[in-house]
């Protein structure tokens, strides 16, 4: 909460904010209490007006994606905190998940695999430099490698290793079918007739870790239905805030508190 008061004031005293309302992106699956906190937040820190908008909402008109056909759109953001899984029909979520397995567990995981298979520690910066590398949720057709420094647990004294994608795709094994679990289980809970608008218009990858190597093609295979990378997965939900910022109307239709 206090890091969202601190931003928000920092932002409307550089007038960045230069508007009386404010739209905020939250989870699918936020609480009353957490919406509360949120809102407080912004009206304390001097915003007059206060929307919130869930973040796979943001991200699938970011994405363009036809949210107000009576049709249904699957939309998959994979960020650093969360993966949010929705589907979309007539501007509101028929279905949605909301997982705290992302990036960082991605990032935590090579951590542990390096401290139980290589002995020695890895801090998170660093992983996350491997998980960009030669990170991979599917076989590669050329296997690729990279030296990773890091301290023996043992000796306390410098170590590196040689770690190739296909060895560190089993260290991350655990929270990337978390992530095909949640949309597997989002799937299920669909009604048929939008599933099969689904299997035929494909679903659609937002967010930063939704650049994992082979994550669309792992989906893919997994779900059995086509998978599609985003144009601009980092910035769909930016975009889509600020689509919602300039239509009231939409605002109006998809805004939850």
């Amino acid at each position: 909460k206090l890091m969202i008061k601190h931003f928000i004031a920092e932002a409307m005293e550089r007038r960045l904010f230069f508007r009386p309302r404010m739209v905020i992106c939250v989870p699918s699956g936020i609480t009353s209490v957490e919406k509360k906190a949120v809102v407080d937040s912004a009206e304390q820190a001097g915003a007059k007006e206060v929307f919130l908008v869930e973040e796979p909402m943001a991200a699938a008109i970011g994405a363009n994606l036809p949210i107000h056909e009576a049709i249904g759109s699957m939309i998959v953001d994979i960020g650093g905190g969360t993966t949010e899984v929705a589907v979309i029909s007539m501007s509101g979520i028929v279905q949605s998940n909301s997982q705290r397995v992302a990036g960082d567990k991605i990032d935590e995981a090579i951590m542990e695999y390096f401290r139980r298979v290589h002995k020695m520690k890895v801090g998170l910066s660093l992983a996350e430099e491997i998980k960009i590398r030669i990170g991979s949720a599917y076989s590669r057709p050329r296997e690729i490698s990279m030296e990773v420094p890091g301290v023996d647990l043992s000796l306390g004294v410098p170590k590196q290793v040689t770690v190739t994608d296909s060895e560190l795709r089993e260290g991350i094994r655990e929270p990337v079918q978390a992530i095909v679990k949640a949309v597997r289980d989002t799937i299920e809970k669909t009604p048929p007739e939008l599933v099969s608008d689904i299997v035929e218009r494909g679903i659609v990858l937002t967010g930063g870790t939704s650049q994992l190597r082979g994550l669309d093609e792992l989906l893919a295979k997994e779900i059995r239905i086509q998978v599609h990378l985003s144009e601009a997965p980092l910035l769909c939900v930016v975009h889509g805030t600020g689509q919602v910022l300039d239509d009231g109307g939409l605002l109006e239709k998809i805004v939850i508190n």
